[in-house]
């Protein structure tokens, strides 16, 4: 079992170079191009992640990094399933995760919604779709200091928020200030219920 990310950059042509970077910088952590992930008719991208769990966390880290800029921000759906044919480029690979990852980036569209998981498990999915769109209230709202603050915090986890701050710039209380208002605790609830479920079902 693996997942897939299958997703667009929203208003990319506001300032596509800037766009590109940012989802760059963080599909890099995440492997390599063209195998791992690539980008696609300029502003469609496509990831395989080995570790399912791990699908949500990295979804967020996306969404986080676009959102610092002005307008920008992602639409994703992630599939979960497993891969029968491993290209050299990702997006000539195959299986039901590519599947199930490409049926619901295309629902989403119709339906206007961000962000979304199909995986072999029905109730996982109602269940997880639910969490997805109440917290989706807050992630499409993050201003572009809640984004940053996302943004460092998810890809440095294990950081104190002195260290945060001085990775941000600025004061130990804004950083507190600005966790707050990032909802991030409620946020990382969701994170570890959909980690946690997808290792029971695996």
């Amino acid at each position: 079992m693996q997942a897939v990310i299958t997703g667009d950059i929203i208003n990319s042509r506001i300032e596509p170079k800037k766009a590109l970077n940012k989802l760059k910088s963080v599909l890099g952590d995440y492997g390599r191009s063209p195998k791992d992930w690539e980008i696609y008719r300029g502003d469609s991208f496509q990831l395989l992640i080995d570790k399912p769990a791990e699908s949500l966390i990295i979804a967020m880290r996306i969404k986080a990094s676009l959102k610092m800029q002005k307008a920008l921000d992602a639409r994703m759906a992630v599939g979960i399933g497993d891969v029968s044919f491993r290209a050299e480029a990702v997006t000539e690979s195959n299986g039901a995760a590519f599947v199930r990852s490409g049926d619901t980036f295309e629902q989403l569209r119709k339906e206007k919604v961000n962000l979304a998981v199909r995986s072999p498990w029905k109730e996982f999915d109602n269940e997880m779709n639910l969490y997805l769109c109440l917290a989706l209230i807050v992630m499409d709202d993050w201003s572009k200091a809640s984004a940053e603050f996302m943004s460092k915090q998810l890809a440095n986890k294990d950081r104190s928020q002195e260290e945060l701050a001085e990775l941000l710039g600025i004061g130990q209380s804004s950083v507190s200030e600005r966790k707050k208002r990032a909802h991030y605790d409620e946020l990382i609830r969701v994170e570890k219920r959909f980690r946690n479920r997808v290792e029971e079902y695996l």
